[in-house]
Parts: structure tokens; C-alpha cells; sequence
């Protein structure tokens, strides 16, 4: 109808259609791809994006999750039932068998097996071909994320450096690459962790129950809460003692720390989110706490 306005798109609607187009690009310019998957909210979100980017044919790729052992239970429950819900492939590496091959070993006096894990990701991506890895970082997260670039070169080796990189002008991305070599697909790279979450919402996605408020045994550790596990052995001065908390990123038990909060529903959690002006990684990472050329040194040496 001649003078009709155009629809206006929404800032979420604008991140979605961005997010479907780069992992469509990803899907057609490359021959094997797969879906990293932590059972996290980022992970979460990327499954759904894939939903509204491939259905109703099946994902044009795998799922594969890298188990470092010391995972929240809860998020373990929902990798599998979230990955069963939609019949598609999932395939689990665990940094344990790396362990016990002799292809990485345990630091002594460190419980963290998160820098462990860059080994079994890199040799499960040799062992089955895959040429472009999905994952979920954000560039708001942490300073050397915000670095990557939507496709991030990888060599042959694995190895990220973020002064060979290649343009990204105009939306156009370049996946071409030699045998070896890999590119990381970020589709939500421009994504904030309140955009998450209101995409979270408004997908009425559910999520491992650990990201909303619940009582929980903790004891406190250089300023931050970690949950009792036998994966954290706690020192003779450290006691336990129940909280009310939630996680507002899912990482390893060791490394990861919850939060004191009463958001138990969404609504909630998106007011405590927009009020606060600490990243989540920031917050409750302890692997994170690191200068910025450290965590920069382990995304070079194929760090997630």
C-alpha cells in the first residue's frame, strides 16, 4: 500500500538476522563445521539460532561439547536433554583421556583443568576434519574476545593472532582457508549478556537452573563464592556455609563463582543484569582474572 511505513526492526530482531546469516555463511562457505556446546546460556542461545537458521532439515553439523570433568552437574543435565529435544549429534571429548594419553598434564597446585581443555579441542578438530568451530563469545566478556574478529583464522597449528586477521567490511566474511587450518565462528559476537538474556526471554528458552537464585553450599575463596564439590578441595581455613546465589556464566566448578542474588525468575535476572557494571566473566571467573596479555597468550595457543 503506496505510503505504508516500513516495519521497524528491533534491536533483537537485528542481532538474530545478523547471527543466522553468519552461521549460514559459515555452513556454505565451509565442508565440516561443528557447534561448540557448554550447556551454558551463550551455547543455549546458539542452539536456537541454528534452529531458526537450518529447520526443518537437521543442522548441517554437529554438536560437540569438551567435558573437562569438573562440570555443574545441572549443566551436564541440560546438555543432554537440550541435544535430545532436538535429535541432533552430540559428541563429547573429555580432557581426562587427553590426561591419561600423556598429551597434557596437571599443573601442580592447580585444580583449574580449563586450560587443559585447548589440547582435546584442538585434537578433536584434527581427528574429525573440522574446518569451522561455532562457539559462543561475546566481545563484551572480556578484553581479548573483543579482539576476535566474527571469523577468526586459525593455523594449522591451531594458533590465534590477532595481527593477521582478516577484514570483516560490509558483512562480508572470508572462511577460505588451507588444509590444517580453521576459522572460529562467533555469531553473537556483537551480542551483550543483557541482549542474551532478553533473547532468553523472549524465546521463552529454558536454561540449567543454577542461573536463577537458589540455596546452595559455598564457601568463600579470594573474594569469591565457589560451590562445595569434591572437585574443590576447601583449605582448613575456608568453611562452608549456605547461601542464596545464582551463576551468571556456567564454567567449570573450580574456576567458576556464583553470585548473592534473589533474581529467581527472568524478569528479575534482566533487572540485576542491566544494573550492573561488572562483566560476567569479570565477576565470577577466577581463570579470568588474568592481564589482558595473559588471556590473550592462551587464546594464541588455541584457547576457546
Amino acid at each position: 500500500m503506496a505510503g505504508t511505513l516500513p516495519r521497524r526492526v528491533s534491536h533483537l530482531q537485528a542481532l538474530e538476522a545478523e547471527a543466522i546469516y553468519i552461521m549460514r555463511e559459515a555452513a556454505a562457505q565451509r565442508e565440516h563445521p561443528v557447534l561448540l556446546f557448554s550447556g551454558g546460556k551463550d551455547s543455549a542461545v546458539l542452539l536456537r539460532l541454528a534452529e531458526k537458521a537450518f529447520r526443518p532439515a537437521g543442522f548441517p553439523f554437529p554438536i560437540m561439547h569438551i567435558d573437562t570433568g569438573h562440570n555443574f552437574p545441572e549443566a551436564i543435565r541440560y546438555r543432554d536433554q537440550r541435544v535430545a529435544e532436538l535429535g541432533e549429534r552430540l559428541i563429547v571429548r573429555y580432557v581426562q583421556d587427553s590426561i591419561d594419553a600423556g598429551r597434557v598434564r596437571e599443573e601442580r597446585g592447580s585444580i583449574s583443568r580449563n586450560r587443559l581443555q585447548t589440547t582435546t579441542l584442538l585434537d578433536a578438530i584434527e581427528e574429525l576434519g573440522f574446518d569451522a568451530a561455532f562457539g559462543g563469545a561475546r566481545r563484551d566478556e572480556e578484553k581479548a574476545r573483543a579482539k576476535e574478529r566474527v571469523f577468526s583464522f586459525r593455523d594449522e597449528f591451531g594458533q590465534w593472532d590477532p595481527k593477521h586477521q582478516r577484514p570483516e567490511l560490509w558483512g562480508l566474511y572470508n572462511a577460505h582457508i588451507r588444509k590444517g587450518e580453521h576459522v572460529r565462528v562467533f555469531p553473537i559476537s556483537n551480542w551483550t549478556e543483557l541482549d542474551v538474556w532478553m533473547y532468553v526471554q523472549r524465546e521463552e528458552l529454558e536454561l540449567p537452573s543454577i542461573y536463577y537464585a537458589h540455596q546452595r553450599e559455598v564457601f568463600q575463596r579470594d573474594g569469591m563464592l565457589l560451590s562445595v564439590s569434591p572437585h574443590v578441595p576447601m583449605r582448613t581455613d575456608e568453611l562452608p556455609f549456605e547461601a542464596q546465589v545464582r551463576y551468571r556464566t556456567v564454567g567449570d566448578m573450580t574456576c567458576t563463582a556464583a553470585i548473592p542474588s534473589s533474581a529467581a525468575t527472568i524478569e528479575e535476572v534482566i533487572a540485576e543484569v542491566a544494573a550492573s557494571r561488572i562483566s560476567e566473566r569479570g565477576q565470577t571467573r577466577a581463570d579470568d582474572r588474568f592481564s589482558e596479555a595473559a588471556m590473550e597468550d592462551r587464546k594464541r595457543e588455541g584457547y576457546f
